[in-house]
């Protein structure tokens, strides 16, 4: 199965956490990442006055079912520092590992929603996501990438990071 990851990060060395956060979604031996975008600096969402994030997008192969590569990618967070029920919704994290999409399936119930619910309203999704998978159409929207990066309102600055 094919998946798109998210990854974010706004503490610390972000760029760092984003390369640790991919070395381990790398060693997971029933994944094989085929794709990475390049990294972007983007305008925090939701909650303005923090430091800006890296975010970047990977698409993965796959043999894990949607659930297992939750609690997967819930390990790498947690292994890198992040603990969840210390930050604040949109707030500063090490790193933030998202499923947007996983392969065509549609998945909503308490601990999963596949595609991503904000996938199309958020700009430092969209973009680096059409960098590597602009004609991959969104499962429940009917759409590609593309279209839904060219609908997106969302104004937030997202441009291509440079250490």
């Amino acid at each position: 199965m094919i998946a798109f990851l998210s990854l974010g990060s706004n503490v610390g060395d972000r760029e760092s956490y984003l390369k640790e956060a991919l070395g381990h979604i790398n060693d997971i031996e029933e994944n094989r990442i085929l794709k990475i975008s390049s990294i972007y600096e983007t305008e925090p969402w939701g909650r303005k006055s923090q430091r800006p994030f890296l975010n970047q997008v990977i698409e993965v192969a796959t043999r894990l079912t949607p659930e297992k590569l939750l609690t997967k990618c819930q390990a790498i967070e947690k292994n890198i520092g992040r603990v969840k029920k210390e930050e604040k919704r949109w707030g500063p994290r090490r790193i933030d590992i998202d499923i947007l999409i996983y392969d065509r399936y549609m998945i909503d119930n308490d601990e999963l929603k596949i595609p991503h619910p904000c996938l199309r309203q958020r700009r430092f999704i969209l973009v680096p996501l059409n960098e590597i998978a602009r004609d991959f159409i969104i499962p429940g929207y009917g759409k590609s990438v593309q279209n839904a990066l060219k609908e997106c309102r969302d104004g937030g600055r997202v441009e291509i990071f440079t250490a």
